[in-house]
């Protein structure tokens, strides 16, 4: 464990050594003010980023390393979010049986044929050669 702590305590110097070589040259003046960088600046710059991101990169896998043996050891506990419950579902009513449900769709089918008829007679649509649906339907 105590390995896990110098890497990571070392990664987080690197890191600190990173930022340092980015802002160094306009810290310490070496970098002229509003004008082109200079060949020093721009190699200290690149430098200093490519030994932050990995000095991160290493601080990160040493603490994820950390976790998973204070989690191993029962140290610390892992937090699992709580499953979203499933909405409930309503259910059918138990009693209705067909004859009931076709008694109470009965007038709906009525109204509809009625509304047909009167559409069909009138001519608004329909017009294409086909029979109504009443009459493909009668005929079945």
């Amino acid at each position: 464990m105590i390995r896990k702590f110098v890497g990571t305590v070392a990664s987080v110097l690197a890191l600190v050594a990173g930022l340092w070589l980015m802002i160094a040259p306009f810290a310490l003046g070496t970098q002229p003010e509003n004008a082109d960088w200079t060949d020093p600046t721009t190699s200290e710059f690149f430098t200093g980023l490519v030994i932050a991101v990995v000095a991160l990169a290493g601080a990160l896998a040493f603490a994820a390393s950390i976790h998973e043996e204070l989690v191993a050891r029962g140290l610390v506990t892992v937090r699992r979010r709580p499953e979203p419950e499933p909405e409930p579902v309503p259910a059918a009513p138990q009693g209705a049986s067909s004859a009931e449900l076709a008694s109470l769709l009965a007038p709906l089918v009525e109204a509809l044929r009625e509304d047909m008829n009167k559409t069909a007679h009138a001519g608004e649509h329909r017009q294409n050669g086909k029979a109504t649906l009443v009459g493909v339907e009668e005929n079945r």
